[in-house]
């Protein structure tokens, strides 16, 4: 009877493996469908949220009593990621390596993070700079109980850590991998990656204390525009693997109700690109005459306005959880413009026009 009971018991647990087996298989292919099927279709329609205008009462803002953390705030998107979320309500802690007594790598002096805690409060939030080096375990896990002390949550986090564009024009763009000196390869992946992977680890068990947590991955090219070799490999493994940070953090955050979504602007005229053309943001269209493609480029302001409006959107976490997305897409979902009035689609442009050689201008994508 023991024989016969034991033999039973295996042959059940076998049974119940199996089945468990097949249905975490089955679980794993729904994903994957998932993330297929969302990465191929817009979201929509839906009703562009309405974003109000808050001036300087960051009373009246949809993110008003948030608190928020943008990780690499010293200038381009990150800068303006900082302003807008502030403008709607919220305190941002600016991060960076660049402060008013110190240059980063980076070798920009012009831009440093108080100027952005500053730009943050006079748009109406309360801006808070932290130098902070992300690929420091002890300085990031510092920050982190620096916010929980004096706030005591975490609503939103912004990974928009980068900072090597000063690596590429010498050292990846035009060259095979193995032309690469490796000593930047590996720095591009450390400023692209490992310092995203350590400001998440060490913040996500604040983060997932809030009621609807959002982490926001900051990237180049959405995940079906990556999926075209991004010149070298160093780079396209710096700028994929935000992608696939979010969609993984995405299925670990839905039990929190959170929402992680990775992003990218489309040409965007930063301040190195505005200098790189030297033109200002009041000239940026003499550049068009360089490069004719750069008449469907956006200011980092553009993101910034469509993120702040995901951030405050109730229903978000339906729309975009463990999405790739982009500012033009975003925009035309909340309704939102650049600074000139325009909405550029410089993803769609560049897919359909210059890759998919469709007939059409970057104006017709603005």
């Amino acid at each position: 009877m023991q024989k016969n009971a034991a033999k039973n018991d295996r042959e059940n647990s076998k049974d119940s493996k199996d089945s468990k087996d097949s249905k975490d298989s089955k679980g794993r292919m729904d994903r994957m469908d998932r993330m297929d099927r969302m990465e191929n279709k817009p979201v929509g329609p839906v009703e562009p949220v309405e974003r109000e205008d808050v001036g300087a009462d960051s009373r009246r803002g949809p993110l008003s009593g948030r608190i928020a953390l943008v990780a690499g705030a010293t200038r381009g998107a990150g800068r303006a990621l900082a302003v807008e979320l502030g403008r709607a309500g919220a305190t941002v802690y600016v991060t960076g390596r660049t402060t008013r007594e110190h240059a980063s790598e980076v070798g920009r002096t012009t831009e440093t993070i108080e100027q952005t805690a500053e730009l943050v409060t006079a748009a109406g939030g309360t801006g808070v700079a932290v130098p902070t080096d992300h690929l420091d375990q002890d300085r990031v896990r510092a920050l982190v109980e620096r916010i929980d002390r004096e706030r005591g949550r975490l609503d939103i986090l912004v990974n928009d850590l980068w900072g090597g564009e000063h690596l590429l024009a010498g050292s990846v763009f035009g060259k095979k991998s193995w032309e690469t000196p490796l000593a930047d390869g590996l720095r591009i992946l450390e400023l692209g990656v490992r310092s995203h992977v350590i400001t998440a680890a060490l913040a996500l068990p604040l983060l997932v204390r809030a009621q609807a947590p959002l982490l926001v991955e900051v990237t180049d090219g959405t995940a079906v525009f990556n999926r075209r070799y991004r010149q070298n490999l160093y780079y396209d493994l710096a700028k994929n693997a935000p992608i696939r940070i979010a969609f993984g953090l995405g299925e670990e955050l839905a039990e929190y109700g959170g929402t992680a979504v990775a992003v990218t602007p489309g040409y965007l005229r930063s301040e190195q690109m505005l200098g790189h053309f030297g033109v200002t943001e009041e000239t940026w269209r003499d550049a068009i005459a360089r490069d004719p493609h750069f008449a469907v480029a956006e200011s980092p302001s553009y993101l910034a306005r469509a993120v702040a409006a995901l951030a405050a959107d109730p229903d978000r976490a339906a729309r975009w959880n463990g999405r790739s997305t982009s500012s033009g897409e975003l925009a035309k979902v909340y309704g939102v413009t650049d600074v000139d009035g325009s909405r550029p689609d410089a993803m769609a442009y560049f897919e359909d026009v210059v890759f998919g050689g469709k007939p059409g201008s970057a104006d017709d994508y603005r």
